[in-house]
């Protein structure tokens, strides 16, 4: 017989345990001795530090942590009256020099009067703001971030997933 012409089992039985102490995994079986892993139904998140405030909770709270989330542009209710057109989105707020850039999320506020009867494509408003809106004659509309043009298909399949389920709500 050689080597190649071996007939392999492809998987491997579990170890009995617990089955004495001379069967080699006798008695606590790997276990140790007492305490929370050596019971049974022990369900241990990853990152469980008995009791203790986890490493991953603690660490935002720690002095010099940065958080690496973007947050939202901020626009406020009256200066969509400087914008001008009937549709009003991350782009031509971008123009009219509102926000830094047309690829970020972007949020209305409510502050002050909305006159204008556009139709406002944004990622997300306040609920007096929708309101505002629709009693001036316009639309809201919230719409994902518009990316930029060298994007990956993956991400891409990502965010349009993600609108698909936030459009069904």
């Amino acid at each position: 017989m050689k080597y190649h012409e071996l007939q392999v089992e492809s998987h491997k039985d579990r170890k009995r345990v617990g089955r004495g102490i001379a069967a080699g995994q006798g008695k606590t079986a790997g276990r140790g001795t007492k305490g929370q892993g050596a019971r049974t139904g022990k369900k241990l998140g990853h990152g469980f530090m008995g009791g203790q405030g986890p490493l991953v909770q603690r660490i935002p709270k720690a002095r010099g942590f940065k958080s690496k989330r973007v947050p939202a542009q901020v626009i406020y209710l009256d200066s969509l009256n400087a914008v001008k057109g009937a549709t009003i989105d991350n782009f031509t707020l971008a123009e009219a020099g509102l926000i830094a850039t047309p690829h970020h999320t972007v949020k209305v506020i409510a502050r002050g009067e909305y006159t204008g009867k556009a139709t406002v494509r944004v990622q997300n408003a306040s609920e007096s703001v929708r309101v505002a809106i629709e009693k001036a004659g316009g639309t809201f509309e919230a719409v994902p971030v518009p990316l930029p043009q060298a994007t990956s298909a993956k991400k891409l399949d990502k965010r349009e997933k993600k609108a698909a389920k936030e459009a069904e709500k």
